[in-house]
């Protein structure tokens, strides 16, 4: 299968790359290993999570604002069944949102797993070879989990399993006071559960600005959401029946806990090294501020890149990569939008 770009991952730096990528009248196979296009973001990221925060903004309404209103209602209740109901037809509705738009776009989406064979040549698991004049890796990032003992436990999850769950847990501790705990945290708590979060550093959110960590550690401590800063998980023990979590010196019994202790970028086993791109195994592709590797014709994006982890960081640096793939040699058209545009002759 030739192409002219072909595209490693489906996801937020992925799928609006591909699609930049026809605009300017390229040829383009997107690999994509999962069932679903979007990414981390539409199916276990951002997207579900919103969905959830939407569910516990409801409870918070009903409960605090809906008498002052005027509006009286019985006391609110979760229906976990139907909130989980509600987030999976979101998820369902925007990643059949993006092959649809695959479909418009003349995107041709390989299903399986992506390896560079050479500097010009995919080999994908289960399908023809896709050749390429340009490639976009766009293979995203996974939950990191510390080194410590007993965290292997089937009841110790990331941000994928927790949005998994059929149920509420009663006790849940975050280990991670980040952006990903402190969300979880949040709404977990309207839901209903017992929620510890133990933060290895002095504040919660520590990339964000000291006055909006001031202010959330003062909210969450107003809603009973214990805080426990500047303190190290030791151990987690699996009871057979839960978890007992230690650190800082003391031990907390709860039903599940949540890793979120940052992600880490997917670069191993795509045979990037081999044909010359530069790695940083934390940091993930080293890429210039057009996205370039150390291979020209090679570009990254999103969160394999090494930039913010953040999914419109990776729609931005997907829309810039694919505009070098712009011929030189080319014109001016007014499409159907009635805009001008360049598009290859």
């Amino acid at each position: 299968m030739e192409c002219d770009v072909a595209v490693l991952g489906g996801g937020s730096g992925g799928y609006p790359a591909a699609i930049r990528a026809t605009q300017l009248g390229a040829s383009v196979v997107c690999v994509e290993q999962e069932a679903e296009l979007g990414g981390t973001c539409l199916r276990v990221g951002c997207i579900p999570t919103k969905a959830w925060v939407q569910t516990a903004f409801a409870l918070k309404e009903a409960n605090e604002t809906f008498e002052k209103l005027g509006v009286k209602v019985g006391p609110p209740e979760l229906d976990f069944g139907a909130a989980q109901q509600w987030k999976e037809g979101v998820v369902k509705q925007l990643t059949g949102g993006v092959a649809t738009l695959f479909k418009a776009n003349g995107i041709e989406w390989v299903k399986g797993v992506g390896r560079f064979k050479d500097a010009n040549t995919l080999s994908v698991e289960g399908a023809e070879d896709v050749t390429f004049k340009s490639a976009i890796v766009a293979t995203g990032s996974s939950p990191l989990r510390p080194p410590i003992e007993g965290i292997d436990s089937a009841r110790c999850v990331d941000s994928t399993g927790l949005l998994e769950q059929t149920e509420v847990p009663r006790r849940i501790v975050i280990l991670g006071g980040g952006i990903i705990g402190c969300e979880f945290a949040s709404a977990l708590a309207r839901f209903g559960s017992e929620v510890t979060i133990v933060e290895m550093l002095p504040k919660l959110i520590p990339l964000e600005d000291d006055d909006a960590s001031k202010e959330l550690a003062k909210q969450f401590k107003k809603r009973g959401i214990e805080l426990n800063l500047e303190t190290q998980c030791d151990k987690v023990e699996d009871t057979g029946d839960g978890l007992r979590v230690h650190f800082g010196g003391q031990t907390k019994e709860c039903d599940l806990m949540l890793v979120a202790t940052g992600r880490g970028p997917n670069v191993e086993g795509l045979g990037l090294e081999e044909i010359g791109v530069e790695l940083d195994r934390k940091k993930g592709i080293a890429a210039d501020e057009h996205r370039r590797t150390t291979v020209p014709h090679i570009y990254a994006t999103g969160d394999c890149a090494g930039y913010w982890q953040l999914a419109h960081t990776a729609f931005r640096e997907a829309e810039v990569a694919p505009d070098l793939h712009r011929p030189r040699d080319c014109e001016r058209r007014t499409h159907r939008t009635g805009r001008a545009r360049a598009v290859r002759r």
